[in-house]
């Protein structure tokens, strides 16, 4: 198996977090961003939209972050990670999409934006990235993960660019039920440290 990724990518870190939690050997791939290697053949042949993560396993090619977490989730993790149970399946992919929209367009943009590497309105980032926050907080309150009372790929998720909140000049001070979440995925057995 190979994953195709970048340094500094949290995507492409989630799907490394989940193959290291479930003790998954790969081979990770290590995408030149800044030479432009995405943009070109034969990356483009692996992702036509030219992003990372990439994962290839036995032939098979898919990319875009949660594609690849749910794939490995259900190929590799049993009923754990991503139950095929319909209400629990569901219950784990909203949080899925608090990943890929308010943590992604909020606190991973607001990140770009603080850093330099991208274009917008900052203000716009952290007033999203602040919204899941508390969105994450809320649940965390009285809960020890996200969905079904265990680590899924709810966590997994939503884990790098929350814990990269302060990169985006976001405090996480003011969420200590998000600050302790951290910490929990932090001593799962198998964590991966987040670069």
């Amino acid at each position: 198996m190979k994953l195709y990724t970048t340094k500094g990518s949290g995507n492409g870190y989630k799907v490394a977090l989940l193959l290291s939690l479930l003790n998954k050997a790969h081979e990770r791939i290590i995408v030149d961003f800044p030479g432009g290697e995405h943009k070109r053949k034969p990356f483009t042949e692996l992702n036509p939209r030219s992003q990372v993560p990439v994962l290839e396993d036995n032939g098979r090619v898919l990319w875009d972050s949660s594609a690849c977490l749910a794939y490995v989730a259900r190929k590799y993790g049993g009923e754990r990670w991503l139950p095929s149970d319909p209400g629990q399946m569901g219950e784990v992919l909203q949080w899925v999409a608090v990943a890929l929209n308010e943590i992604q367009f909020g606190l991973q943009y607001g990140r770009g934006i603080a850093q330099g590497r991208r274009s917008g309105s900052f203000e716009e980032c952290a007033e999203l990235g602040r919204k899941g926050l508390n969105v994450l907080e809320a649940r965390l309150k009285n809960n020890d993960w996200l969905a079904l009372g265990r680590p899924t790929i709810a966590d997994v998720a939503c884990y790098p660019y929350t814990a990269r909140a302060p990169q985006a000049n976001i405090a996480l001070a003011p969420y200590p039920a998000v600050v302790a979440w951290i910490r929990r995925i932090e001593t799962l057995p198998g964590y991966l440290r987040l670069d």
